[in-house]
This record gives structure tokens, C-alpha cells and sequence, in this order.
């Protein structure tokens, strides 16, 4: 036991939405600031082991250098192509390896991937991305410390977790997709678009969460339906031309943007209810135009409560503090500490060079 992971995802925060929205940059140096703050947070309630996956950016390894806290580093290399494989690569090991907890920094998108190879993991997803419902906004130091406190086994998993909601989406030739969020099915629109959705290309959508609080595609069923993360219902949006009727909704689809979009219907959708969806067009998944319906062909899409185990850092802690788990520890010593005084207590003083005493 005690064993995290974590997954950081290097476009997250970075992509075209910074042109066509008014969506804010995440940097790589922002990134490996919060992971150093993570993975102190997880030290310091008992995790012992960081599995780290390798990229060309560096940031979990990079974040990791040089910060000697006492946890064992193991990196995960495999080949670099630059796309999902390489979280896939990373997740698949980190399940070979016994990882106990899996922090994801990154959008939907980059919690789904995650999902995609181990549908029942115990995660965090904390948001570097832009239309983000799934993540969460916590400080990484209080994420690390929930993490570890899961992962050391202090806390168990049935007491700290929430079960998600997904997408199970059927298609007739045996394959099968997942969304995290929205499921959404546009025709006129083309696979690889980065650009945001454009209401007169929307047909159905189905959400496993429709918040009036967020932005994205959640807020066009939240705004009329809303439909949280516990809740045992998702919502279906059914939209309409301009000209066939409907409910004119203004939503923002994107940070600082906003569209007007035709709603036909907007209802609760029952957990294992199927939704059939008919092409020909394109399913988008969290944000993702992925997938091509043929004329004839057709997908089936349920709502269902049978993803990731998603650790709820408020429950933790809340335990952490009745049971009073960080009462009576040894003294924590942080090279921190040694490279503000110029001293070392025991540990390597990894800043000290870098401060001369007057």
C-alpha cells in the first residue's frame, strides 16, 4: 500500500481554445508546481511511492527532481507518440504495478482516457484544462494529502469515494466508447474540429452531470435540467432548427464564450435507459469529436453509474480530522526547511546552494 500515480496531461490548458475563446493558459512550470505540491501533500500522509510516467516535457519527473522527501520515485518510459497512447501506456502500467491512487491533472478528456484502460480506478482528477466538469478546483497540497491518506490505506476506499456516472456508448459492430461528462451527436460537423460546437450542427445530447455552473456542453441541459454527480439520473437535450420551434437558450460553451442554442426537449434521463442515436454524423465524447456514424449505421447510448472511484478530499479530510490521523506524527522535516537556513536536518538540502549565508 501506498503507492500513487500520477498522470499529467502536457496540452491540457494549452489548445486551440485559447484562440477560440477566451479560455487562460496553464504552463508547464504551473504544472510541475502543483505536482510538487501534490506529491507533498501525499508524503506527508503516508504514501511511500510515486510512480512516474515519462514525457518529453517533463513534468511529473521534473517536478520530482531533486525533491528527496523520503518517497521511493519510479518511473514509468514507454514510447512517445505524442497522443492518448501515451496515457494509456502510463495507466496500464501503473495498474500492472499496483498502484493504489491515480492523480489526473487535466480536462474530461484526460480523465476519460484514464477511465478507458481501468474503468474502476480510484482517482482524483484535478482541472488544468478548459470546459472542465469532471475535475475539480482544490488546492494540490490538500488533493495530495487526501490522495495519500486513500492510497496509504489510513482511509479506505468505501468511505472517501463517490462511484461517477458514464457514458456507455454501444455501436452495432461490437465496439464500445465512453464519456466521463457529455455524449454529444452533431451532423454537419467533421472528426478532428478543435473549434468549439456550433448549436446548428447539434442533435443529442446526453450528460451524466448538466450544472448551470459550469461551462461546456453540461450547462445546456444544467441551464434547464440540472443533473449533479450524485444524482441517479443523467439528462437527454434533444435541439431543433431555428425555424421548428423550441426554447432559444444563451449558455457558455467555452470560458468567456457564449451561443445561443434551439432546445426541442430537455429531460431527465434514467440510469440504464438507451438512447439510440442514428447517422449519419459524429458522436463527440467530453469535448472530442471521435467517432463517425455511417447513413444506416446507429449507436446506442446509457447512462450508467459504474466508473472510476472519485476520492471526495472534503469527506477525507473531515475523517482525517475525527480520527485525528495527523495528530502525533515524527517531526516533518522538508528540504525546504534546509535550503531557507543553509542547514540540512538529515536530508538532502537540495536549494541550499543556491542561497549564500551573508
Amino acid at each position: 500500500m501506498g503507492s500513487l500515480g500520477i498522470i499529467a496531461n502536457p496540452m491540457s490548458g494549452r489548445d486551440s481554445r485559447r484562440l477560440t475563446a477566451r479560455a487562460e493558459s496553464v504552463s508547464h512550470e504551473s504544472k510541475r508546481n502543483q505536482i510538487s505540491r501534490i506529491v507533498v501533500g501525499a508524503v506527508a500522509t503516508g504514501c511511500t511511492r510515486i510512480l512516474a510516467p515519462y514525457d518529453t516535457r517533463r513534468l511529473v519527473l521534473g517536478a520530482l527532481e531533486n525533491m528527496n522527501i523520503g518517497a521511493e520515485v519510479e518511473e514509468i518510459r514507454g514510447p512517445i507518440t505524442h497522443s492518448a497512447e501515451d496515457t494509456r501506456f502510463a495507466v496500464r502500467e501503473m495498474k500492472k504495478r499496483g498502484c493504489d491512487v491515480i492523480i489526473v491533472m487535466g480536462g474530461d478528456g484526460t480523465s476519460r482516457i484514464v477511465t478507458q484502460v481501468w474503468q474502476d480506478v480510484v482517482m482524483m482528477p484535478l482541472s488544468t484544462g478548459t470546459n472542465n466538469v469532471f475535475p475539480m478546483w482544490i488546492e494540490p497540497t490538500i488533493a495530495g494529502m487526501a490522495a495519500g491518506l486513500v492510497a496509504s490505506g489510513r482511509l479506505s476506499k468505501e468511505e472517501t469515494t463517490d462511484r461517477a456516472k458514464i457514458i456507455s456508448v454501444a455501436l452495432e459492430n461490437g465496439e464500445t466508447d465512453i464519456a466521463l461528462v457529455d455524449a454529444l451527436f452533431l451532423q454537419g460537423d467533421r472528426i478532428g474540429n478543435l473549434g468549439p460546437f456550433e448549436p446548428e450542427f447539434m442533435k443529442t445530447l446526453v450528460l451524466t452531470r448538466a450544472e448551470p455552473n459550469a461551462v461546456g456542453m453540461s450547462p445546456l441541459g444544467g441551464l434547464l435540467c440540472p443533473a449533479s454527480a450524485s444524482d441517479d439520473f443523467g439528462v437527454r437535450v434533444d435541439f431543433c432548427g431555428h425555424n421548428e420551434g423550441g426554447r432559444l437558450l444563451r449558455a457558455p460553451v467555452s470560458p468567456g464564450l457564449f451561443r445561443s442554442a434551439h432546445i426541442l426537449s430537455a429531460e431527465r434521463l434514467p440510469l440504464d435507459e438507451e438512447t439510440t442515436i442514428n447517422g449519419p454524423g459524429i458522436l463527440a465524447y467530453d469535448g472530442d469529436r471521435e467517432r463517425k456514424l455511417a447513413e444506416g449505421e446507429s449507436a446506442n447510448v446509457t447512462v450508467k453509474r459504474n466508473g472510476p472511484w472519485v476520492i471526495n478530499p472534503q469527506r477525507t479530510l473531515q475523517l482525517a480530522a475525527e480520527r485525528q490521523l495527523m495528530a502525533d506524527l515524527p517531526p516533518w522535516v522538508d528540504p525546504f526547511d534546509g535550503a531557507i537556513t543553509g542547514e540540512c536536518c538529515g536530508c538532502a538540502n537540495t536549494l541550499g546552494h543556491l542561497i549564500k549565508p551573508d
